[in-house]
């Protein structure tokens, strides 16, 4: 009977909350892209950022939001006539995710771990020394 019932709590249904990583840097200068982020908000967000009072910034991509990240770094650097630079890191970011059980009768909260990729881009713009 036990066994049974192993396997039907298998079939339940979850509500799955996917958790933010650890901790993410919060400096001015970083912009968070996702899949969702409006792309064009997000090329004047960043070229206000570099006109403005910075030199550089950083663009940071999680899993799906890679893609974006790579063509919005690529996009600045296009549209500023070789003006800016940018150089790549990846990594391996730790994520949790919450399963909440929507059957009261099975316990009603478990967490799994799970390995994400990153990437985080420095656009920096390029200064020109006078020889």
């Amino acid at each position: 009977m036990e066994e049974g019932g192993g396997a039907e709590a298998e079939n339940q249904e979850y509500l799955i909350r996917k958790r933010l990583p650890r901790s993410l840097p919060k400096r001015k200068n970083d912009v968070y892209v996702t899949r969702k982020t409006n792309f064009a908000a997000q090329i004047k967000k960043c070229s206000k950022l570099l006109e403005s009072e910075f030199t550089e910034i950083h663009i940071h991509g999680l899993g799906a939001a890679v893609n974006r990240a790579i063509n919005l770094a690529l996009q600045l650097k296009l549209t500023s006539s070789g003006g800016l630079e940018v150089s790549t890191t990846t990594s391996t970011v730790e994520l949790f995710d919450d399963f909440e059980s929507l059957d009261e009768t099975l316990p009603s909260k478990k967490s799994q771990l799970r390995q994400n990729s990153a990437i985080h881009i420095k656009v920096y713009k390029i200064i020109k020394v006078a020889s």
